[in-house]
């Protein structure tokens, strides 16, 4: 369904930065989230970033055309919510498909445009499959250990459905992402296999867990090792670690990450750690410096930005990125 798996043995890739970051530069209203087709809606949308692919198509065009521009080789499509489980919290369910459907032709048609102007540098979609706010592994109560707020089969349920809506939507790749607890994940993973069995196709799927806290565990509890193992019996085009850290809090997780596996690797960490108002700090050119350690180590195949980057950081990873060749893939 792609040649993403021929591009990334010629050079290290470049993944967007975080779709929320550039939204907030638009300041976007309740009625801006609302549009003309839900104005009259009973539930408060602002929030719903996931919902602007219908209401305010052109703004997530319009991120999707800066990252490229940047210099990205992917983009993901504006779907981190958008499950079932997920879309709950704003009673819309009954979107689900639509929501990922109409994302990925966002994406698509952004992306095509690019690869036409430039054949010699094709651009990708991956379709963005966040965790969903709850998790398999552990209870929500502390006085209830063995309560479980979702089951395995509400996960892989919910998931098929965006499988999908975005397949169905074009996108090249699956990117199961955010992941904090493994048992969520292979939920996903299954689900995929499911989709992928049933309509005879095969598609590349990208992982990236998110390691917690200095522990190196994930929220779940597990190592890197001990992730990699839990997800290895797929096959993958990648695997990775995004989010809860900054790019130099995340470089020892990478080393065992890349001594340990088979699959391409990726990274897009957040920019820094958070102020005490929860910003991001983190200046391009910080990023850049401690991103070029990952590269001088061999360490990565696909590298981007999560939360607090935008396409001036994307853009300072992608000039330093060009400069070097990606992780050589050997038998462990």
């Amino acid at each position: 369904m792609s040649n993403i798996t021929h591009e990334i043995q010629k050079r290290i890739l470049v993944l967007d930065g975080a779709m929320g970051t550039m939204l907030q530069r638009y300041k976007f209203s309740e009625e801006d989230f609302r549009g003309e087709r839900f104005k009259d809606y009973p539930t408060s949308l602002k929030g719903n970033n996931d919902l602007l692919s219908l209401t305010q198509p052109e703004a997530i065009a319009e991120v999707h055309r800066k990252y490229f521009e940047a210099g990205a080789d992917i983009v993901e499509t504006n779907t981190f919510s958008g499950t079932t489980i997920a879309m709950g919290d704003y009673n819309m369910e009954d979107l689900v498909y639509e929501l990922n459907f109409e994302s990925a032709k966002i994406a698509r048609k952004v992306a095509d445009d690019f690869t036409k102007a430039n054949p010699e540098k094709p651009r990708f979609v991956a379709g963005s499959i966040g965790p969903t706010n709850r998790t398999a592994s552990l209870s929500p109560d502390v006085n209830r250990p063995e309560f479980r707020a979702v089951t395995f089969d509400d996960l892989r349920i919910a998931y098929k459905q965006q499988v999908e809506a975005l397949i169905d939507g074009g996108v090249d790749v699956l990117l199961v992402e955010t992941i904090f607890d493994t048992l969520n994940a292979k939920a996903c993973l299954f689900a995929i296999d499911e989709v992928k069995e049933a309509r005879n196709i095969d598609i590349p799927i990208m992982v990236s867990g998110t390691i917690t806290d200095a522990s190196g565990r994930t929220l779940s509890g597990q190592t890197v090792e001990a992730f990699l193992t839990s997800i290895s019996h797929i096959p993958l085009l990648s695997v990775g670690f995004n989010c809860a850290l900054g790019a130099e809090q995340l470089q020892p997780y990478l080393q065992r990450l890349s001594n340990a596996t088979q699959f391409y690797t990726s990274a897009h960490p957040n920019a820094g750690l958070p102020n005490a108002f929860g910003e991001y700090d983190q200046s391009p050119k910080e990023m850049q410096v401690l991103i070029e350690n990952y590269l001088k180590d061999g360490l990565i195949n696909i590298i981007g930005g999560c939360c607090g980057t935008n396409p001036e950081h994307i853009k300072a990873i992608a000039d330093v990125a060009k400069n070097y060749k990606p992780r050589m893939v050997v038998s462990v």
